[in-house]
């Protein structure tokens, strides 16, 4: 039976663990005493003949061959080789647990999804039973010593009840060089078939889940087939036995206490027997015992799996479950938390204080917040924040992280750049279809051009593609364009080049015969510049026509504040009549 000591370090205490150091059953010093005995007297020996029976010249030449062998025994990679291997065998012996198979999920299957209270039924729920643990049966008895032992030919399994003597038959004239455990399988699909064309299995969906519990079922046998076919590399089980074996062979020698008179390094004392070797003897030695302990745990080891104990159960079990348990239900009655709203069951003396421990209500239950931050924020002024975020254009946004990061100088461009962040931020509030009016604004007021977009700009610094109705004129006519506004005060430092900038866009529009976009209503007032003494008053009725505002860049102008390239819009290069805007 395995070792089982769960109970006895339920809970942890003072030395725990030292009680179970005294068990011999399944213990360390049942499994390794021979060998460590046999390392005790062979390290004797070694010390006696070294003692009394050598010459001193002798002693010499032993005393160098211990130094030698004391020096390069770390060599050997005890812990790492060791320790790999042990792991691996502990996985491994727990997952061929894990596969080994149990009838729980078939037998619960069959007992509710297989009908009839008749003979035929019981019949053929305790014949479906039988085979998957025929099954089981016959793996265990390819994998397992214990078990071959209980059931060395068929002829113990059908007596044992496993089998008839007509099944046996048909199990032996099924010829196959390979292991036959899984003929019960397909003995229980095809019984589980029949079941369904009579009508016990009512469905489909429970023929389904039956098989499929099978299926599972067989895949464990089958996998417990191979972890017995395909063991731990041979390799693999040689160095590490080597290893161990090698290594304490040279501590034989190595691990020696030498005559403390010839000065040798290490060897000031001589305590005859060597305590701290034999404790490494015990545990890598026995760290190899735990390995081979595990790796066929099918065995008669104390700590091997119970085989039998398993074939016992799981049969007795099934077989109740799918016969005797068939139908059967205790009488249903209200239980007595029935008009409870709080159910609790009762506590004895020994668990009494468990009641006075609180609910655990979450890691955050008693976390303390400080009173000036649990007030609620008004809505208002959180909605207003948000308002102002979506309303502000992007590139308003992108215009003034450039005028941050550029730097401030003093003369023209710096208060240039001040003055057209400004006058950039009150065109982006205003509304979004701003109307231009023609330049007799007393005669035609009905004539004007729309513009796509709040803030677009005849220019680079908008970039909106929006289109933008423009007039065809003359530059002659009294208003000031865009171009020619002066934003902020001409008291900058930089008046004289602005002026030369003025008369230079001036002489460029007196050459220049084409389209000009208006500037959103919107504005403020210009400053008092002296109109061109070339100025010719407009037509009196020109034709106001929509052309896309970026389609086709004109001749680049230089702004007369900021110095930056503002492209005017040109009609479209393509032949495309322009769509006029209709006059009321």
């Amino acid at each position: 039976m395995t070792v089982t000591y769960t109970a006895r370090v339920a809970n942890a205490r003072f030395c725990g663990f030292s009680k179970l150091l005294l068990a011999w059953k399944g213990s360390i010093y049942k499994v390794l005493y021979k060998e460590f005995l046999a390392f005790f007297v062979l390290y004797a020996a070694i010390s006696i003949t070294y003692r009394f029976l050598l010459h001193e010249d002798q002693k010499r030449h032993f005393e160098k061959l211990a130094i030698y062998c004391n020096h390069y025994a770390s060599l050997i990679p005890m812990s790492f080789v060791l320790g790999f291997y042990v792991t691996l065998i502990v996985n491994r012996w727990w997952n061929q647990y894990t596969s080994i198979p149990l009838p729980d999920r078939i037998m619960c299957v069959l007992s509710g999804g297989l009908q009839g209270n008749d003979e035929r039924g019981r019949l053929l729920r305790r014949t479906l039973m039988r085979y998957a643990s025929l099954s089981a049966l016959l793996i265990l008895r390819s994998v397992s010593t214990a078990v071959f032992k209980r059931f060395p030919t068929m002829d113990h399994v059908v007596e044992a009840g496993f089998m008839t003597r007509e099944e046996r038959k048909k199990f032996e004239g099924l010829h196959s060089p390979y292991n036959k455990f899984w003929i019960p399988c397909v003995w229980f699909t095809n019984l589980a078939a029949v079941a369904r064309c009579e009508g016990r299995i009512r469905d489909d969906h429970t023929l389904k889940l039956l098989l499929e519990e099978l299926n599972a079922f067989r895949g464990k046998c089958s996998l417990l087939f191979h972890y017995d076919m395909v063991s731990v590399p041979l390799v693999y089980t040689q160095v590490v036995t080597l290893a161990v074996y090698s290594f304490f062979l040279v501590c034989l020698i190595g691990r020696q206490f030498l005559d403390p008179g010839q000065g040798y390094q290490g060897h000031d004392l001589d305590l005859y027997v060597p305590i701290f070797t034999l404790l490494q003897f015990f545990f890598y030695a026995g760290w190899l015992k735990v390995a081979e302990q595990l790796i066929n745990p099918f065995g008669e080891d104390d700590d091997d799996f119970e085989t039998n104990w398993l074939i016992d159960r799981n049969f007795q079990v099934s077989m109740m479950a799918v016969d005797e348990m068939y139908g059967d239900l205790p009488v249903m009655e209200r239980d007595r938390y029935w008009n409870d709203s709080n159910p609790r069951p009762p506590y004895t003396a020994a668990t009494l204080f468990v009641l006075r421990k609180p609910s655990f209500q979450g890691s955050t239950f008693d976390m303390a917040i400080p009173k000036e931050e649990m007030h609620f924020q008004p809505l208002e002024n959180i909605a207003e924040n948000m308002e102002e975020s979506g309303t502000r254009h992007p590139n308003i946004a992108l215009f003034n992280r450039l005028l941050s990061a550029a730097h401030s100088p003093s003369g023209f461009m710096g208060g240039a750049f001040r003055r057209t962040s400004a006058q950039l931020q009150r065109l982006q509030h205003s509304p979004s279809t701003d109307r231009c009016i023609s330049d007799d604004e007393e005669e035609e007021e009905e004539d004007s051009c729309k513009m796509g977009k709040a803030g677009s700009l005849p220019s680079g610094l908008g970039q909106d593609t929006q289109s933008t109705v423009c007039s065809f004129r003359d530059d002659r006519s009294g208003r000031t364009p865009l171009l020619d506004l002066r934003f902020g005060e001409e008291q900058d430092q930089g008046a004289e080049p602005e002026e030369k900038s003025d008369r230079r866009m001036k002489e460029l529009r007196n050459k220049e015969k084409g389209q000009t976009c208006r500037a959103p209503a919107p504005l403020p007032p210009p400053p008092q510049t002296a109109q061109p003494a070339h100025a010719v008053p407009a037509p009196s009725h020109p034709p106001t026509c929509s052309t896309p505002a970026w389609s086709t860049a004109g001749p680049s102008r230089p702004s007369a504040t900021t110095g930056l390239q503002l492209q005017a819009s040109t009609p479209p290069s393509w032949n495309v009549p322009p769509r006029c805007a209709p006059r009321r």
